[in-house]
């Protein structure tokens, strides 16, 4: 800085060298501090009147204003440059022959970061709904004229049906031996196969249904007999004493309708049966017990996952649980689309006509019931790992700075100022991106945007 305020340029800087400032700051100087009328042009700075005739406009001879606009112009000039320079680094544009030669910056950037080595995880966050999944409808048994059974309840109703006479409130959990409804005041329980009863068990009968009803007989407490693919005396006996405690006639055989059977405890949806109704129709709807997460994912994600695939689950308190994928569906189209046939109901074969894109249903189970808290039905955030990428040196993604013929590159921080690296992009994860080059190490200062 000079005597007379104005500034002195470094004795090995050449005349017009830019200065590197922070974002949205072009210079330190105003139109005020160059005493320079907002919006003149600079060029109207030098008046040649002025300079033959010092007192003209009642100006002083000695006024600074008289020796100063050459030296504005300059100024106004530089700063316009430090602009133009500014917006060429706005849009990733670098300066130079696009060469591998480093290029040295002027001065430090607005901010750093330091080249970090971790691991780096690909990932797809997608919307999923957590709830009991689908439900299942159970419905009265047919009758079954042909092996003399009048139907689930055994009864001989006006339509071999029976009365209802009780039913389970919504959200109760059967287990195995609980009573899922009553008709005619006999209970009709739960055992826990992989397919109904469908026909009538008795002495002489052999197959997996037996052994299914005799593994029951053989959880809720009954013994005697052997656990095998026979129905035989003893088996007969233990169904004897079983019907007594059901309240039913003890004929030691079962016939279909006696029992209803799923994989595992139920968790009662939707009645449907009212008490004093006929049995028939649809009784109920139940579900399993255990909350899951159900996803309709984009077939263009259907990489992400497979049978034992790893999730988190982020819920609407924003607190997460692990999930792991347990079922994957079969690729639908959108409501309808597959229901008219192959033809009339798409406007053209390449799907343009504003149908949804196809979908893969999705289900998780989640190991900690607990951590899903008191939600029972909530929308939820499932992220999904595509890639995992460990011990590899990243930085944020907005290092990065396009070369002037292509590649990139990032400002490196040394002791004598900034220099631009060519550097090789990797993979994107996490507002972050993988790095390569010469001279790119853990710890290395890079600049960033602020």
């Amino acid at each position: 800085m000079t005597a007379d305020g104005t500034d002195e340029m470094a004795p090995d800087r050449p005349s017009g060298a830019l200065e590197r400032h922070t974002s949205g700051q072009v210079s330190t100087k105003t139109s005020k501090d160059l005493d320079t009328p907002a919006g003149e042009e600079p060029a109207k700075e030098v008046d040649t009147a002025a300079r033959e005739d010092p007192a003209k406009d009642g100006e002083q001879p000695g006024s600074a204003r008289r020796r100063r606009p050459l030296r504005t112009a300059l100024i106004v000039l530089a700063a316009t440059a430090v602009a133009a320079a500014a917006g060429i680094a706005a849009t990733g544009t670098l300066g130079g022959d696009g060469t591998d030669s480093a290029s040295t910056a002027p001065t430090g950037p607005p901010a750093t970061a330091e080249v970090e080595r971790t691991t780096l995880t690909d990932s797809e966050t997608v919307d999923g709904n957590l709830g009991y999944g689908d439900a299942q409808t159970v419905q009265a048994p047919a009758s079954s004229a042909g092996t003399g059974t009048a139907g689930q309840g055994g009864a001989s109703g006006g339509d071999g049906g029976g009365i209802v006479t009780w039913v389970p409130e919504e959200g109760e959990v059967v287990k195995r031996g609980d009573t899922v409804y009553r008709v005619d005041e006999q209970k009709v329980p739960l055992l826990y196969g992989s397919f109904p009863l469908y026909r009538t068990l008795e002495p002489g009968s052999e197959g997996a249904d037996v052994e299914m009803l005799e593994k029951n007989l053989r959880a809720l407490g009954h013994t005697g007999f052997t656990v095998d693919d026979t129905y035989d005396s003893a088996t007969a006996e233990a169904v004897r004493d079983w019907q007594d405690g059901l309240n039913r006639e003890e004929t030691g055989e079962v016939r279909p309708g006696e029992a209803l059977v799923a994989p595992e405890a139920r968790r009662v949806a939707n009645v449907t049966a009212t008490p004093g109704a006929a049995l028939s129709g649809n009784l109920l709807s139940w579900t399993g017990t255990e909350r899951i997460v159900g996803i309709d994912l984009d077939v263009q994600f259907e990489d992400l996952v497979d049978k034992g695939t790893e999730a988190t689950v982020r819920l609407p308190d924003d607190t997460t649980v692990t999930a792991e994928v347990t079922d994957i569906g079969t690729p639908s189209t959108s409501k309808g689309e597959d229901s008219s046939g192959s033809g009339e109901s798409d406007s053209g074969s390449g799907g343009s006509g504003g149908d949804e894109d196809p979908t893969l249903p999705v289900e998780l189970t989640v190991k900690d019931q607990k951590g899903l808290g008191r939600y029972q039905a909530a929308a939820v955030e499932v992220t999904l790992k595509a890639e995992t990428r460990k011990d590899v040196l990243v930085v944020p993604v907005n290092a990065l700075v396009a070369r002037k013929g292509g590649g990139y590159a990032v400002e490196v921080v040394t002791a004598d100022g900034t220099e631009l690296r060519p550097v090789k992009p990797g993979m994107f994860a996490d507002s972050k991106v993988q790095i390569s080059g010469t001279g790119i190490k853990e710890g290395t200062v890079v600049g960033v945007p602020k």
